[in-house]
C-alpha cells in the first residue's frame, strides 16, 4: 500500500484514513450514510466497508445505533479501525475482516438496519482497473449475492439500502423484488435534465410486494457545476427526505 492521508467529512466533525491513491471515499459513501434512516437503538451493519467512509458517517449521523462494518479487504478495515479510533466510536463501531457471504452465515436475523455500496462491476465483465481500486470496482460477491448476505443478516421488516450505478437498476430489484417489500427508487442526477448516474434503493425485509415507488431525482449540481443544495446539506451531514 502506498501512502496514508488523513481525511475528515462532515466539515471537519469525522476523521477519515485512506489510500493517498485508489479507492478512497466518495460522494456515494456521503449519500449512502445520508440516506439511512435515524433509529434509537439497535444494530446496523455495512457489507462491503471499505475504508470506512460510509461507515464513519453512517455511526456519526446514528448516534445511538451499535455499528458493524465488514469487508474482504484487510488493508482496508485496518484503515478504518484507525478513524475508529480517531473518531472515538470504539465503544459502539467494530470493523470486521472477511467474505461477506461467509461472515453472515451464523448472523441471520441478527441487524436492524443494513446498507452496502456494492462494488459496480463483476470480474470478466469489463477490463480489470488497477489493483488499488479492485476492491471497489469488481465485486468478489456477485451483486445478487451481496443483496443475498444484506436481506440474510437484517431483521425481519428491517431496512436493507443500497447505491449503486443505475445501469443495474433492473437487476437489483429483479433480486429485492423476492427477498423485501416497500421498496423506494431515489435516483441521482448530476444536473437537472440529465440522466441519473446512481440510485439509492431501499426495501425492508420480508414485507409483502407492492407497487415500487420511484422517486424525483435528486440532483447534485446547478446547470454551472457548483454543489446544489441537496448536496451541500449531505456534505453537511444532513439527512435525505425519503
Amino acid at each position: 500500500m502506498g501512502q496514508i492521508t488523513e481525511d475528515t467529512l462532515y466539515q471537519g466533525r469525522v476523521t477519515l484514513f485512506q489510500p493517498e491513491k485508489g479507492f478512497r471515499a466518495s460522494t456515494d459513501s456521503l449519500m449512502l450514510a445520508a440516506a439511512l434512516p435515524e433509529k434509537s437503538g439497535g444494530a446496523a451493519l455495512e457489507i462491503g466497508c471499505g475504508c470506512g467512509g460510509a461507515l464513519m458517517t453512517a455511526a456519526f449521523r446514528l448516534s445511538q445505533m451499535q455499528v458493524t462494518g465488514v469487508d474482504i479487504d484487510a488493508v482496508m478495515t485496518d484503515l478504518a479501525r484507525q478513524s475508529v479510533s480517531s473518531n472515538n466510536f470504539k465503544d459502539r463501531v467494530s470493523v470486521e475482516t472477511g467474505n461477506a457471504a461467509e461472515w453472515v452465515r451464523d448472523k441471520e436475523n441478527r441487524f436492524d438496519l443494513v446498507f452496502a455500496n456494492p462494488p459496480y462491476f463483476e470480474p470478466g465483465r469489463i477490463s480489470a482497473p488497477g489493483a488499488e481500486k479492485a476492491g471497489a470496482y469488481l465485486e468478489s460477491l456477485s451483486l445478487d449475492g451481496w443483496i443475498k448476505a444484506m436481506a440474510f443478516a437484517a431483521k425481519p421488516r428491517a431496512p436493507i439500502v443500497i447505491i449503486h450505478r443505475a445501469a443495474e437498476l433492473a437487476r437489483i430489484l429483479a433480486v429485492l423484488d423476492r427477498l423485501t417489500g416497500e421498496i423506494t427508487v431515489l435516483p441521482i442526477a448530476p444536473k437537472h435534465g440529465e440522466d441519473a448516474r446512481r440510485v439509492l434503493v431501499r426495501g425492508r425485509k420480508g414485507l409483502r410486494r407492492g407497487e415500487v415507488r420511484l422517486l424525483a431525482p435528486l440532483v447534485t449540481h446547478t446547470a454551472d457545476g457548483e454543489a446544489s443544495e441537496a448536496l451541500d446539506a449531505i456534505r453537511h451531514g444532513r439527512a435525505i427526505d425519503w
